[in-house]
Formats: structure tokens, C-alpha cells, sequence
């Protein structure tokens, strides 16, 4: 039986971590499990607690948050699985759903990254992931697949390959991160599982969805409220992603497009709704990419 490391990340969400944990523990009947626990520079240490709660799994500080990308590595670098899944701690599982993993990675060991159904866990008759449609590269666009539909099972045959790996939950194998490498830590915010996705590709994998298997994610239906932080993120990462993954001609013509049509447009969205700021952040995205280099990382976010 393939041993499997469920690797979680929490920041200052310590109740909702216990809740993922707690569903583990009534929903998971996969014997061969290592849970790894990494808090990322929370304000407040939980760790404490959390050892003496759930005796079960590994724990892990981090004094600083070191990002999405960061912490999932700092608790890679613990695990001793054959597959690694990588869960958000806002998540919480179901019946079957590590074994109908494994058991699709067994079966096609051409397989480097699989993940499962995400339902929004307020409305869990909602979908939010089917798979992924494949990367624009001439945008920096792709779609996720049946995000918002009521699940009525229509998308339940799906079990092969997608675009894109979710990064809420995806179960990768240990030969396709000694292939590819982990997630790159120079994103921190968005675009990593993206760019990880790619690589593990252009490693020799398949990246696959199985709709026979369900997670829980308490992600708000209305998360995409804006912000500065996420403004400069989400476009920083953007370039980088074409930068670091799209062929030169596709990514020629992302520039051009990027620069030409992308940034006079967000300009006048933000100066219409008075985010001011945000033409800040969208000027200091590129500025980043035209002064670093495609492995650099971060040196943190300022308002």
C-alpha cells in the first residue's frame, strides 16, 4: 500500500485547520497516512495545542509566513509518502477521497499530479472545479471548468486529463516532484500550482481531474473582493507565469498585449472606482519582472 503525506498549510486560521482535521479523522479510512501540519508564521503559535489535540499528525512552525508555495515545501520536506496531497486548511474531506486518489495514481503511473471535485462548502450543491481548460498563452487565460454550475453529476465522467491541477487540493507523487522540483517559491500568491502544473508536463506527467472523488472548500463564492495586495500579485504572477513557462513567440505577443491593451484597460477600470493605489501595485508587477529574474523571489508585499 502506497504511504500517502496530507500536507496543510494554516496562517492565523488555527479553528479552521482543527476542522480540516477533524473531518480527516471521520472520513478517512486510507491506513497508510502521514498528516504534516505547517503553521506559517501565524501571530499566535497554535502548535501547542494542536500537539496535544491530535497526537496524530506532524507539526510544523514557521516564524515567518513564507507564502503559499513556502510553506507547502517546508512540510514536503518532512514527508515521507509515495504521494504527497496538498490540501488547503480551509478544505475538508470526504468518504473515499484519498483512496479514489491513490488508486487513480496507481492505476496510470503516467500520472504526476491528480486532483478531486471541489464543492464551495457553504452552498455544497455548488461546483467550483471540474478541471481546468489549457493555458492561453497568448493571454494568460484558461477556464475552470464548471465553477458556479449546480452539480447535478454532469461532469462526473470526467476522469483523465485537464489543464490544470487545483491547488486547493492536489495529490502528486513523489517521482514527478524529484522530476519537476517543488512549487516555485518566487510566486508566494497565486499562479504557483499553475506553473507547477506546467512543469510537471514538461517533465513527462499527465495532469489528471477524477470527479469520483469530492472535497469541501469554504472558499467564499465572493473571494475575488480586491485588493491591493492581491492586484499586485495576481499581475506580477501573471507575467511570470508567461515567462516562465510560454514559448518565445506566445510570450512576445503576451507582452504586447499585456502592455498595450491589459494595463491602459486596468488603469482606467482602477481610476473609475477610485483604486488609485492599485495603479501603483499594477506599475510595481511589471517593474518586478523587468528587474528580476524568473527564479528570483519575493521581498514582500508593500501597501
Amino acid at each position: 500500500m502506497k504511504k500517502v503525506s496530507i500536507i496543510t498549510v494554516n496562517f492565523n486560521h488555527s479553528h479552521v485547520t482543527d476542522e480540516l482535521l477533524d473531518s480527516i479523522r471521520l472520513h478517512n479510512h486510507y491506513e497508510n497516512l502521514e498528516i504534516i501540519v505547517v503553521d506559517n508564521g501565524s501571530k499566535d503559535n497554535p502548535v501547542p495545542t494542536w500537539q496535544s489535540k491530535y497526537p496524530e499528525a506532524i507539526f510544523i512552525r514557521s516564524e515567518k509566513n513564507l507564502g503559499f508555495a513556502g510553506g507547502n515545501n517546508l512540510g514536503l520536506a518532512s514527508a515521507t509518502g509515495d504521494y504527497l496531497f496538498f490540501v488547503n486548511n480551509d478544505t475538508e474531506f470526504t468518504e473515499g477521497l484519498v483512496d479514489t486518489l491513490v488508486e487513480t495514481l496507481a492505476l496510470h503511473p503516467n500520472i504526476g499530479v491528480v486532483s478531486p471535485k471541489l464543492l464551495y462548502f457553504d452552498q455544497p450543491n455548488l461546483l467550483q472545479y471540474a478541471g481546468y481548460t489549457p493555458m492561453n498563452y497568448f493571454t494568460a487565460r484558461n477556464a475552470c471548468i464548471g465553477q458556479f454550475e449546480i452539480d447535478k453529476a454532469q461532469y462526473d465522467h470526467l476522469v483523465g486529463p485537464t489543464g490544470f491541477a487545483h491547488g486547493a487540493a492536489m495529490m502528486v507523487t513523489r517521482s514527478a516532484i524529484e522530476k519537476a522540483g517543488p512549487m516555485s517559491e518566487g510566486f508566494f500568491l497565486y499562479y504557483e500550482e499553475l506553473d507547477w502544473a506546467d512543469r510537471i508536463k514538461r517533465s513527462g506527467f499527465e495532469v489528471w481531474v477524477n470527479m469520483k472523488a469530492t472535497i469541501y472548500h469554504k472558499e467564499s463564492v465572493s473571494v475575488g473582493k480586491k485588493s491591493a495586495l492581491k492586484e499586485y500579485y495576481m499581475n506580477r504572477n501573471r507575467i511570470l507565469f508567461i515567462r516562465r513557462n510560454a514559448p518565445w513567440f506566445k510570450a512576445l505577443c503576451f507582452y504586447v498585449y499585456f502592455l498595450l491593451i491589459v494595463t491602459p484597460r486596468n488603469i482606467v477600470s482602477y481610476t473609475k472606482e477610485k483604486n488609485y493605489n492599485f495603479i501603483k501595485q499594477l506599475l510595481r508587477a511589471i517593474w518586478w519582472n523587468l528587474t528580476n529574474g524568473i527564479n528570483s523571489h519575493h521581498l514582500g508585499f508593500k501597501p
